[in-house]
C-alpha cells in the first residue's frame, strides 16, 4: 500500500491541525486517550508511510518500555497501594496531632505535614487525596473549620506527590527527557517543601487574620503515656521515608532499587502491626496493575503519535515556532508553560508528558537551559492541572468520598487559592532557577 497523504503538498501545518482535530473528535466520543493517541498515530502512520512506517512505531515503543527504571513505576504504586489498606496512614495522622494540637488551624497544618510524609513514601496523589478526604476532612468539619478551607487543604495537600521525591511524574519526565531521575529528585526536593511552606503560611494567615475560619487550638493535656502511643504512629512511616530517600540521596541504592526497598519497608510495616494479610497484598497488587497498565498504553499511544509526528516533521515545525516567538528563552518557557497549563487541563498528566516533552526538551538544550530544571517547573506546572477545572483529577478523586453536599463546583472554588499559589510557585521558579539547581553549584 502507497502512501495516501502528502504531508509536504498539505503543509505541517494544515497537518498537525488535522492530526490535533481527530485526536479532540476522539476524545469527546469518551475514547481513553491512551487508544485516541494510538489510532490516530496509526491512522496517520498508514496514510502518509504505509506500513513500513509501523516498525517505526513499534521500535520506539520497545525503547519507551524497556527502560530499567521505569519498574521503579509499578513499585512505587504498589507502596501507594499498601498504604491505602493499611492503618499506617490513619496512625501518622493521629500522631501528628503532637505537632499541631496547641495552635490555630493545627488540624489544617498537620494535615499538610501527613501529606507531605505520605508523598515521600509513595509519590501518588489519588490514594493520597482520598485517604486524607476520609481522615482529616471530616475531623475539620467535625470541629468547625472553614469548608473551602478544610476542602483546600486536603485536595492541595494530597497533590504534593506530584513534587515531592519520589515523584512518579519526575520518574516518566526523566524517561522521556533522558535525564538522571536522581538529579531530579534532588532538585524537585526543595521547589516541594517550599509549596508545602505556602501552604502551611497561608492556613496560619487564615487562622490568625480570618473570624471563624478556623477553631480556637485544643489546649487539653496529652498523657505521656498517650503521647508515646502517638510517637510510635511516627516511626514506621519515618523509617520507610528515610528507607527510601535516604538509599537514592547516599548513593547507596538506584531508584529503581529504592523503589523495591521502600515496597518491602511497608510490607513489612504491615507485618509488624499485624495487618498483613494475602487480601491485602492481592488487593494493593491487583490495584497496581490497573494504574500502570493505564500508565503503560498511555506511553506506548503518546510514544507512537510522537513517533509519526517527528516523521511528518512536526516537531521541527513546533522548534520553529517556538524559535520564533521571541529571543528571550524565558518568553519561550512562559509560552511552553501556557501550553502545558491549557493541555493539563484537559489530559491526564502522563499524556501530557510523553506528547509534550520529546518536543519540549530539544529546545529547552537548545536555548542552553537545564532540562532538570525545566523538569521541577514541569512538576509544578503539573500541579495546577491536578487541581484545576474542568478536569482536576484531585477534585474528582475527593469527590468520591465526601457527603453529597459537597459538589464538584464547591471543591474546585476552594481550590482557586491554592491554584494561585502554585502559580507563584512556578513563577518563582521560572525567575529563580537557583531554588531548583542550587545544588549542582
Amino acid at each position: 500500500m502507497n502512501a495516501i497523504l502528502d504531508f509536504a503538498a498539505i503543509g505541517i501545518g494544515n497537518s498537525t491541525m488535522m492530526m490535533f482535530g481527530l485526536m479532540v473528535l476522539l476524545l469527546l466520543t469518551g475514547m481513553p486517550l491512551a487508544f485516541v493517541t494510538l489510532l490516530v498515530a496509526l491512522t496517520f502512520a498508514l496514510l502518509g508511510f504505509g506500513p513500513m512506517a509501523v516498525q517505526v512505531i513499534s521500535s520506539r515503543i520497545y525503547t519507551f518500555v524497556e527502560s530499567f527504571v521505569f519498574v521503579s513505576v509499578p513499585m512505587f504504586v504498589l507502596m501507594a497501594a499498601i498504604l491505602d489498606r493499611s492503618g499506617i496512614a490513619r496512625d501518622l495522622f493521629d500522631a501528628m496531632k503532637l505537632v499541631g494540637g496547641r495552635i490555630k488551624g493545627g488540624v489544617a497544618v498537620q494535615t499538610i505535614f501527613v501529606a507531605v510524609i505520605l508523598a515521600a513514601m509513595s509519590g501518588i496523589i489519588g490514594g493520597e487525596v482520598v485517604l486524607l478526604g476520609l481522615l482529616a476532612l471530616p475531623q475539620m468539619l467535625r470541629q468547625g473549620y472553614d469548608r473551602n478551607l478544610s476542602i483546600g487543604v486536603v485536595c492541595a495537600g494530597g497533590a504534593l506527590g506530584t513534587m515531592v521525591p519520589p515523584s512518579i511524574v519526575l520518574i516518566i519526565y526523566g524517561l522521556t527527557a533522558s535525564v538522571s531521575i536522581g538529579d531530579l529528585f534532588t532538585a524537585a526536593f526543595v521547589p516541594g517543601f517550599m509549596l508545602a511552606s505556602f501552604y502551611v503560611l497561608y492556613v496560619l494567615f487564615r487562622a490568625y487574620f480570618t473570624p471563624g475560619a478556623v477553631p480556637p487550638p485544643q489546649m487539653e493535656r496529652i498523657a505521656p503515656e498517650e503521647k508515646m502511643r502517638l510517637l510510635k504512629g511516627l516511626v514506621l512511616p519515618i523509617l520507610v521515608v528515610i528507607a527510601v530517600l535516604g538509599s537514592i540521596y547516599g548513593g547507596i541504592a538506584s531508584v529503581t532499587e529504592a523503589s523495591a526497598v521502600g515496597v518491602g519497608g511497608v510490607l513489612l510495616s504491615t507485618v509488624v502491626r499485624g495487618e498483613f494479610s494475602w487480601g491485602l497484598l492481592r488487593g494493593a497488587a491487583m490495584q497496581t496493575l490497573a494504574t500502570v497498565g493505564m500508565i503503560v498504553w498511555i506511553g506506548i499511544g503518546a510514544t507512537a503519535l510522537v513517533g509519526v509526528y517527528n516523521l511528518m516533521g512536526g516537531i521541527k515545525f513546533i522548534s520553529d515556532l517556538m524559535y520564533g516567538i521571541s529571543d528571550n528563552p524565558t518568553v519561550i518557557v512562559l509560552f511552553m508553560m501556557a501550553i502545558l497549563f491549557v493541555l493539563g487541563a484537559f489530559l491526564d498528566w502522563v499524556g501530557v508528558a510523553l506528547l509534550t516533552m520529546p518536543i519540549f526538551v530539544p529546545i529547552i538544550r537548545n536555548l542552553g537551559l537545564d532540562p532538570i530544571w525545566f523538569g521541577v517547573v514541569f512538576c509544578m506546572n503539573m500541579q495546577v492541572s491536578f487541581l484545576s477545572p474542568p478536569f482536576g483529577p484531585a477534585a474528582f478523586y475527593l469527590k468520591s468520598v465526601v457527603p453529597d453536599d459537597i459538589t464538584l463546583g464547591i471543591i474546585f472554588r476552594s481550590l482557586m487559592p491554592f491554584i494561585a499559589m502554585q502559580v507563584l510557585a512556578v513563577g518563582l521558579l521560572v525567575a529563580f532557577p537557583q531554588i531548583a539547581l542550587f545544588w549542582f553549584d
